[in-house]
């Protein structure tokens, strides 16, 4: 080794890195051309500013776990180049606007363009996009307001931490917002962005005072009900490109009916410098059939009894609060219960439809607060009679259904997915399968992300079955399986969907099996048949249940609605009126949603593909 370069290496290594172009750099240095540290770093920071000035070649494609589309990758160098870096990308559901976020985000990063990021989300989507970041780009830092190193800071930590993924509605709180439209940041992510379609909204407010250098907005469905709404989210990107609102009406909307563009070329042309939008039918992305199959079974006659007076004491706290059960405010429950105690309430509901002891630790902590100690006793004794209970009716289900599939591999290579939300479910499963002399990997939040990688393995490589917790949900591709089995449903719809998503994504090449094990009169049996029968939920794309959802009159959690028609119901048949009624909401809710689908591929057709 040179004299030069033995120095450079010695004192200056951390300035060292290979980008193209260097290796004509590295050379120089070798040959005595360069005789200085101070030459080697000009030249290299030369030919780092030929690299940013063009954005023709992406340097973060090799650093990637994962081999993006051709369209994603066009998508991002237009973001790039033509958008610099204040975009709305507006692919089809399913499509991966994600994906092209990512790309954006990696590039600026390995280019040292940007430092301090903030993603925002939608609650249910923070830690799926935590999980991408690291999964698949190798983002490891990415913290959430969630994280306990970050709630112990308070408001101060949205400064102390340089890459932050939150919810929509932790960030602009008050207290929060304070903090954050201080902070200067090089680039911002708004993922499901049509929430900001209402500039009188705190969101929009909120997020168009942000201080920042880049933005990406990500949404399908960027106009929902008129073009206001498109007007609106141009502005937080590019203000005045569309003029003054009153402006852009006199120019583009058609008097009298604000659905309906006028001067469509003009405002192409305006579009075109922020707006990247693919359809299905144009990028040649397809998946396999997906069969859903329901497994509907009694419970026994211990485990009906448990459950029946486990719904009863919630049904009867519920209704004595003195409010909604989806009210978080606990000054409105004085007379009542908080907030806090109404959510440990829905959870022992949720845990006594996946397994007994699931429930017992819940009930004998609630038993412990001083609010219940007038109910102590009854608390107590559900929780003896949760531990007590022999016979298994879901587990029971299970094995029959799993045992043929990992003795004669009819199970789709043999391999399946176990998804059940809760720890207690998760250890209680692990001994029966033991007992079966079943080879499992177990996956759950609690192992180190080494130790997840080290799991996924080796379902890859040999063992038939993953037993897990959401946290397989999250993040992970795992498209070698063709099977999952949801022993226990999740509440939020999008819970579901992202559980289906690990393994029927674009990737997945063979048809895909989804089993759900549905106990009869509870309330997952309730929301499996309005979700199957009313929406034909494993018929639709990822991704489109959050756009569902959203199109909802009620702008409430739907594990809030569900739990309201629960504890409402006192007999077998109002609880059907009520599910019905519920189902019947969201019937209209995708009507909603097919009508923005249509107005929106009208609106923009095949306009505006990444060149």
């Amino acid at each position: 080794m040179s004299e030069p370069i033995a120095s450079l290496r010695s004192q200056h290594a951390y300035d060292l890195r290979l980008l193209p172009g260097a290796d004509a750099v590295l050379d120089a240095v070798a040959s005595g051309a360069l005789t200085s540290p101070g030459l080697y770093w000009l030249q290299l920071q030369a030919e780092r500013l030929l690299l940013v000035a063009g954005f023709d070649e992406l340097i973060c494609l090799d650093s990637l776990d994962f081999v993006p589309f051709g369209y994603q990758v066009k998508a991002a160098q237009t973001t790039l180049r033509r958008f610099r870096g204040r975009g709305l990308l507006c692919d089809e559901v399913g499509l991966g606007k994600t994906i092209e976020a990512g790309l954006v985000l990696k590039e600026y990063l390995l280019r040292r363009l940007a430092s301090r990021v903030l993603i925002l989300t939608p609650p249910a989507l923070v830690e799926q996009w935590r999980e991408e970041l690291t999964t698949k780009f190798r983002l490891n830092d990415f913290v959430t307001s969630s994280d306990p190193e970050f709630r112990a800071l308070g408001p101060q930590a949205w400064a102390t931490f340089p890459h932050v993924v939150a919810s929509l509605a932790t960030a602009r709180r008050a207290e929060h917002r304070r903090e954050i439209t201080q902070i200067v940041y090089d680039l911002i992510v708004v993922d499901e962005a049509h929430h900001l379609k209402n500039r009188a909204s705190v969101s929009w407010k909120f997020v168009n005072a942000l201080q920042k250098k880049y933005i990406l907005l990500l949404t399908a469905t960027p106009v929902q009900n008129d073009l206001d709404e498109l007007y609106n989210l141009i502005t937080i990107l590019k203000p005045g490109q569309l003029q003054t609102p009153r402006q852009f009406r006199q120019q583009f909307v058609v008097q009298g009916d604000p659905r309906l563009p006028k001067n469509r070329g003009r405002l192409r042309e305006l579009l075109a410098d922020v707006m990247v939008r693919h359809a299905r039918s144009q990028v040649s992305v397809s998946l396999p059939p997906r069969h859903a199959h329901t497994i509907r079974l009694r419970l026994s006659p211990d485990e009906r009894a448990l459950y029946d007076d486990v719904s009863a004491f919630v049904r009867e706290q519920i209704g004595t609060s003195g409010s909604e059960p989806g009210d978080e405010t606990e000054e409105s429950a004085s007379s009542g219960l908080t907030s806090a105690q109404k959510f440990t309430l829905q959870m022992i509901q949720r845990e006594i439809g996946s397994s007994p002891w699931a429930a017992a630790p819940t009930l004998q902590k609630l038993a412990k607060r001083n609010k219940m100690q007038p109910h102590r006793a009854q608390l107590l004794a559900l929780a003896d009679r949760a531990m007590q209970v022999e016979s298994w009716a879901k587990a029971e289900a299970l094995e029959k259904l799993l045992l043929p599939m990992v003795e004669t591999g009819a199970g789709r290579d043999g391999k399946a997915i176990i998804f059940t939300h809760f720890n207690a479910t998760l250890e209680r499963l692990a001994e029966r399968l033991r007992a079966l002399e079943i080879d499992f990997v177990l996956y759950h939040g609690g192992l180190s992300l080494a130790q997840k990688d080290e799991a996924i393995r080796r379902f890859e490589e040999s063992a038939p079955v993953l037993l897990s917790t959401e946290a397989a949900g999250e993040g992970r591709n795992l498209q070698f399986c063709r099977t999952m089995i949801n022993f226990d449903l999740p509440w939020n719809p999008m819970r579901i969907e992202q559980r289906v998503g690990r393994i029927h994504r674009i990737g997945q090449t063979r048809e895909v099996d989804i089993f759900n094990l549905s106990a009869d009169g509870t309330i997952e049996d309730y929301i499996l048949d309005l979700l199957d029968r009313k929406l034909n939920m494993f018929e639709l794309v990822i991704g489109e249940m959050g756009m569902i959802l959203g199109q909802l009159a009620e702008e409430r959690d739907f594990e809030d609605l569900v739990m309201e028609v629960w504890s409402r119901a006192r007999t077998p048949d109002e609880v059907a009126i009520g599910f019905e009624q519920l189902g019947e909401a969201l019937v209209q809710a995708r009507q909603a949603y097919q009508h923005t689908q249509e107005y929106d591929e009208a609106l923009f057709g095949e306009d505006f593909t990444a060149e």
